[in-house]
């Protein structure tokens, strides 16, 4: 039987999502904690990676275990095993293809930046204390909508087939003491979010024209983006499949 786990996580103390040597992950506390409540070796395929220090308000990930009758015991189970900072909002019986990874059909990310010194938000922002220009930021994001390959703000080394992302949405607002850049896709590049984020607040600071954006994207070329922006202030926030995966339907 197979089952989408909801989770949520803080992830600044973990090095990513993705199981890996030397390091501790997400996927490596859950598959722990999961193996032990079932009494046998249980992995988990998650909806994709973030990036060490990166958060999730929402990634889904898939296991297959042998029929449960109680999800909410063992949400709760799972829950009370976790740490703090690792959560599980819902455990859901999916079809038996199912597949948490290949089955998605949209991601959402925010990028969370702060312009007030805001001792609750460290770790969880990204302080930008001068002034930034968030029209020309949003000029520049719109024209994201425009293209399909953003080889230039991928990780160099990288083992894709294709640079070509579908982005429907892309936009930065204020949001009390925060500016958010949420965007929306089909799919994301590793370290996409952050260089385009890091290349818009270069338009925001005038040091990059609308005109020096358009030629970064067709030039295809990474070294030419913008550094980064740091991984604490990044979050996924949401990720869609097609009803037709649930096992009711």
């Amino acid at each position: 039987m197979r089952y989408f786990l909801e989770i949520a996580y803080d992830g600044k103390e973990y090095a990513g999502w993705q199981r890996q040597p030397n390091a501790i992950t997400v996927q490596e506390v859950i598959e722990d904690r999961l193996s032990k409540l079932f009494g046998q070796t249980v992995a988990i395929t998650g909806a994709g990676r973030t990036d060490a220090g990166v958060h999730a308000k929402q990634l889904f990930a898939h296991f297959d275990v042998d029929f449960v009758e109680d999800l909410e015991n063992l949400k709760y189970r799972l829950n009370s095993f976790l740490p703090t900072d690792i959560a599980i909002n819902s455990i859901i019986p999916v079809q038996e293809n199912a597949h948490a990874r290949f089955d998605a059909t949209e991601r959402e990310y925010e990028y969370w930046i702060t312009q007030k010194k805001n001792p609750f938000l460290k770790g969880q922002a990204y302080g930008i204390y001068r002034s930034l220009k968030v029209e020309l930021m949003n000029q520049a994001a719109s024209i994201l909508l425009d293209y399909e390959d953003f080889k230039c703000f991928s990780r160099s080394k990288t083992d894709v087939k294709t640079y070509h992302c579908m982005i429907k949405k892309a936009s930065w607002e204020e949001r009390d003491d925060l500016l958010v850049f949420t965007i929306t896709a089909n799919r994301f590049l590793r370290n996409m979010v952050r260089a385009i984020v890091g290349t818009l607040l270069s338009i925001g600071q005038e040091t990059l024209t609308i005109q020096e954006f358009k030629e970064i994207i067709e030039s295809r070329d990474r070294s030419r983006a913008g550094a980064s922006a740091p991984a604490h202030g990044l979050y996924l926030t949401k990720v869609i499949y097609p009803n037709s995966i649930k096992k009711d339907n």
